[in-house]
């Protein structure tokens, strides 16, 4: 028996499919621009629908849209003959999804479209079939050669897949989605960390360690050991912020002077502490914290950077799994 080269059936295959792509890419045309503005304007839900590995894409598109802010879910075409029909209402967008536009399963989905008014948005790749006649907007993926036996989907569903995350994508931007959209609908998992800011770790309120500037250094020993944060901030009689006081400055000072519970707060404090925006990323006050090797950070809001609004310590990043 002949040894196969699977390193060099691997290369093929990423071969075919990085043709498939490149001619998906020259066939995009205005009816991409169609699709995309009917799947923003949608009022309902965006269907997605499929046989077999077309619905596999179906479901992976679906979530997809779902998840940039494009209510979405997916129908296997084989259970829309069996009830799940009643699922799509006539404000619904639905996108079928299908290579050869043929499938019988798809026949009675694209009639019900058809007979009710639904917009059907077909992605598939021969002019001639019955999904590419019958919808709304056409979205034309090109023939191509199929990996294993030429006849195994892979080259063709690398299209669909691609297709369907430009569709996201487009309507991502066309939508202003940002990521702190992005974030709200992804609140927990590796993604969600990435995007949580300052202001979804920081503590607010009461919990903050203010500490007037001019009160005596005993009394900060004791609300610094109540607080149990290792910091305080100083403010003035205005209530701005005015200066830091960690525990690391107490010890060194207590080590070198005796009269520390004498003195006022201002007295030993470090002014102008460093202050973020609330909505930067966490993991960028992560990066301030160790560039300036420091443990705390002051917050704040709309530039102003003397009133400060919470407290981020270095504990609450790592208790959220940011690095």
């Amino acid at each position: 028996m002949k040894k196969i080269n699977y390193k060099n059936v691997a290369r093929n295959v990423i071969d075919l499919e990085i043709a498939a792509l490149k001619k998906l890419r020259s066939s995009i045309n205005k009816s991409f621009d169609q699709a995309v503005d009917a799947i923003v304007k949608c009022q309902s839900k965006i269907i997605l629908c499929g046989v077999g590995k077309s619905y596999l894409i179906a479901s992976k598109i679906s979530a997809t849209f779902s998840s940039v802010g494009c209510p979405s879910f997916s129908l296997s075409a084989n259970e829309c003959s069996h009830g799940d029909l009643g699922s799509i209402s006539k404000k619904d967008l639905l996108i079928l999804f299908s290579n050869s536009g043929e499938t019988q399963e798809l026949k009675p989905v694209i009639e019900y479209a058809n007979r009710n008014r639904i917009t059907l948005i077909g992605i598939v790749s021969k002019k001639n079939s019955i999904l590419f006649r019958a919808s709304d907007i056409k979205l034309f993926i090109p023939e191509v050669k199929e990996a294993g036996l030429g006849i195994v989907p892979t080259s063709s569903t690398c299209e669909q897949l691609a297709i369907g995350d430009c569709l996201a994508v487009a309507a991502l931007n066309k939508k202003g989605f940002s990521k702190k959209n992005f974030k709200i609908l992804h609140p927990k998992g590796a993604l969600g960390a990435q995007l949580k800011t300052v202001e979804d770790l920081m503590i607010k309120g009461d919990k903050i360690p203010f500490i007037n500037q001019k009160l005596q250094m005993k009394k900060a020993l004791n609300l610094i050991t109540k607080k149990k944060l290792g910091v305080l901030i100083a403010i003035d009689k205005k209530k701005f912020t005015t200066g830091i006081i960690t525990d690391g400055q107490i010890r060194r000072f207590s080590q070198k002077n005796s009269n520390l519970k004498s003195l006022n707060v201002n007295d030993i404090m470090t002014t102008k502490p460093l202050s973020v925006d609330k909505d930067t990323l966490a993991s960028r006050a992560l990066a301030i914290m160790s560039q300036n090797k420091i443990t705390s950070l002051c917050v704040h809001k709309n530039n102003k950077r003397r009133k400060t609004i919470g407290l981020l310590h270095i504990h609450h990043i790592l208790s959220a799994n940011i690095n």
